[in-house]
């Protein structure tokens, strides 16, 4: 990757401290290994949406993956096939939601949805969605303003050419080349209104008596955030707009609270989240998260996590506490930048292979075996406790 690629993938919010939690969290516990047990059979896979996967874990969603390789979304996308692994696609993905759909063929895909203000660009992605055979859409819930990300304002950030945003490329022509600075929350009221002026596309804002939503070709900083998203007036149109083909999944929940309204709100399952550490810095690591919203939902949805999972081991242990399946971004990007679709079937295969070596190492032999029995965690003075 180019520095300022590497930059915008691998960076978090402000000084990065959550980005780092949602990995260090891990290291707080132990596994307790079982042993003289017929591990001769390990089976690690689970059912998602209908479907067997080979293991519990999928491919989060991450924008923009033709920055890595040219091929992107669509190298991944084989990858998932091959590996029988679900996959999350960005909205804001450099690959339409059609080719990646055909390039994963019948295996589970779900896409990740921002709810614009403007309602009428979310129901047309949503209706190509449906068309397109996803399973499910993923509305992020922690973006109704943007994390401060510093190398990408120093960087002045954008997507260079040829690269569009393929899923608004007929909205987006004249603003594929964003720039963060235009939306990074450090923006002074005389600046934007300045942008307002200059600018292809300009953000939200209030003008005292009422709320202005965006206008002009969509793009991430100017669209993808939405103050205005709520529980009462958003999530039962969604769920009417995907009905009966879709189901209706939160991501971004790190909390008792928010789980307890998504249940209240008829909503098919929760992803334990913060946008890998990319917005609120000094929020809870998702690990850290993960038990009182498992708690709170009491299994009446799933619940999966996403954020730090680095090796097969981590895997293990966010099942243990709870999680039904867990998403890797990160980790596949880099593994789309080593070598294309093949990079990524083998950051899949080394993750899978750690994680079927883990299972059988602490004496489990499939997946629903795995409990909080098998872990301890380790205080700051280095002692342990069961859970």
């Amino acid at each position: 990757m180019n520095k300022q690629t590497r930059d915008y993938y691998n960076e978090g919010a402000d000084c990065g401290s959550t980005l780092l939690e949602n990995s260090t969290a891990y290291n707080k516990y132990r596994i307790r290994p079982r042993v003289l047990r017929d591990i001769s059979l390990i089976d690690t896979s689970v059912s998602i949406f209908g479907k067997r996967n080979a293991v519990p874990i999928g491919v989060a969603p991450t924008a923009m993956q033709c920055l890595a390789h040219p091929d992107g979304e669509l190298a991944t996308a084989r990858a998932c096939k091959e590996a029988e692994i679900a996959m999350g696609l960005s909205s804001f993905s450099t690959s339409t939601l059609e080719d990646v759909a055909k390039a994963i063929g019948d295996h589970p895909h779900v896409l990740q949805l921002y709810l614009f203000e403007e309602r009428e660009h979310s129901k047309k992605l949503i209706k190509r969605a449906k068309r397109a055979g996803y399973k499910a859409v993923f509305l992020t819930v922690d973006t109704p303003m943007l994390g401060r990300r510093n190398l990408e304002i120093r960087n002045q950030f954008k997507l260079p050419k040829p690269y569009k945003i393929a899923n608004f490329a007929e909205d987006s022509d004249s603003a594929a080349a964003e720039t963060v600075m235009e939306g990074a929350s450090s923006i002074t009221p005389n600046a934007e209104k300045n942008q307002q002026k200059t600018s292809a596309s300009t953000k939200g804002y209030h003008d005292g008596k009422q709320r202005r939503a965006p206008n002009g070709p969509i793009t991430f900083h100017t669209h993808a955030p939405n103050p205005t998203l709520c529980w009462e007036r958003d999530i039962g149109w969604l769920k009417e707009q995907c009905a009966p083909e879709m189901e209706v999944w939160v991501k971004g929940i790190a909390t008792a609270e928010d789980a307890f309204l998504a249940i209240h709100h008829g909503i098919d399952g929760i992803v334990v989240s913060n946008h890998g550490g990319r917005q609120l810095n000094g929020a809870l690591a998702t690990l850290d998260a993960l038990p009182e919203v498992v708690e709170a939902a009491k299994g009446k949805i799933p619940v999966h996590v996403d954020g730090g999972i680095r090796h097969g081991t981590d895997v293990f242990k966010a099942l243990a506490l709870g999680a039904d399946f867990v998403w890797i971004g990160r980790p596949v990007l880099w593994g789309l930048a080593y070598n294309g679709q093949e990079g990524v079937e083998l950051c899949l295969r080394l993750l899978s292979d750690e994680f079927k070596l883990c299972m059988g190492l602490a004496g489990t032999i499939k997946v629903q075996d795995i409990s909080k029995d098998y872990l301890v965690k380790i205080d700051k003075s280095g002692f342990i406790s069961r859970l």
